[in-house]
């Protein structure tokens, strides 16, 4: 089975320039299915599976209680899988398009408060030289662009134009965007490009980020970096590069900036993914409410 897979998953990394990330757990649920068919049914071929198996392996993840937006992702992995092998002319009918996904839990996005940002900056403990100017971008960054964590990752020198005070982003799909950059982060840019050229050098094909020994950074690397300096001011459950995304929107929202200029900044493809961040406006106002009216 696993030609069909390797196919289907070179199709959305060429072609439809899915994330890394996405690829990769895409390729772990087909796995976990193709395994589920072969040791339970004794079928070894995709393109022998129906609606009716297809539900047994949903059955079998909703028992092991498995996260709803987890299932809801393999849900979407062979969605997407089947009808590539309709499209391919490898199946004569899609058996997913009667199976639907779980309503998805309402989760308000995790964000940290003005102060504590202003804290995190602050306050917190950067190494001198090359490290510690490296990892205040990073943050600056992920706070005051909203960011994702692969698109940081994969920034090279060549995307940051100094003089016209922008970056040059690559979101989901390639999508290009254009974010402004603060000048005190161009400032801080500066000073860290000039401590980078002299242990590794920067031309302009060059990651932008490097770890100490000047290496492209990974995700696990970065998590653990910005946990550590979330730490030291929030506590939070999670502290990932995914909180500083949200309180960007949130304070850009808050203190009057437009729905769809944030969601042209933090490049989503649909309105409605940016409206989660009106809940936390809607929920502070509710705070405010009951805590100033005289009869509440």
């Amino acid at each position: 089975m696993g030609h069909y897979s390797d196919r289907f998953l070179d199709y959305l990394t060429r072609v439809r320039r899915y994330a890394t990330h996405t690829v990769n757990a895409y390729r772990i649920d087909l796995k976990q299915f193709e395994t589920y068919l072969a040791s339970t049914f004794g079928v070894r071929d995709y393109t022998q599976a129906d609606a009716a198996l297809i539900r047994s392996w949903l059955a079998s993840l909703s028992e092991a209680k498995v996260a709803k937006r987890t299932f809801n992702r393999k849900v979407s992995c062979l969605r997407s899988f089947f009808y590539y092998l309709e499209k391919e002319g490898l199946i004569d009918k899609n058996p997913m398009w009667k199976i639907k996904s779980l309503k998805p839990e309402e989760r308000l996005p995790v964000f940290l408060g003005e102060d504590k940002v202003r804290d995190l900056f602050r306050q917190g403990d950067f190494e001198p030289g090359f490290p510690g100017q490296r990892d205040l971008l990073l943050l600056e960054l992920f706070y005051t662009t909203g960011i994702r964590l692969s698109e940081l990752i994969n920034l090279q020198h060549q995307h940051v134009d100094a003089g016209a005070g922008q970056i040059r982003i690559a979101g989901k799909g390639n999508k290009q965007r254009i974010i402004p950059l603060l000048t005190g982060v161009l400032e801080l840019y500066q000073a860290y490009r000039i401590e980078k050229a002299k242990l590794f050098g920067t031309g302009p094909g060059d990651y932008l980020f490097v770890t100490d020994k000047g290496k492209q950074l990974y995700p696990v690397w970065v998590h653990r970096k910005v946990q550590k300096h979330l730490a030291l001011v929030s506590t939070k459950t999670r502290k990932s590069p995914h909180v500083l995304r949200h309180s960007f929107a949130t304070h850009m929202l808050n203190r009057g900036a437009d729905l769809n200029a944030i969601k042209e900044l933090l490049g989503h493809a649909s309105l409605s993914a940016t409206q989660v961040y009106t809940h936390n406006s809607i929920e502070k106002i509710k705070r405010v409410y009951k805590q100033a009216h005289p009869k509440a």
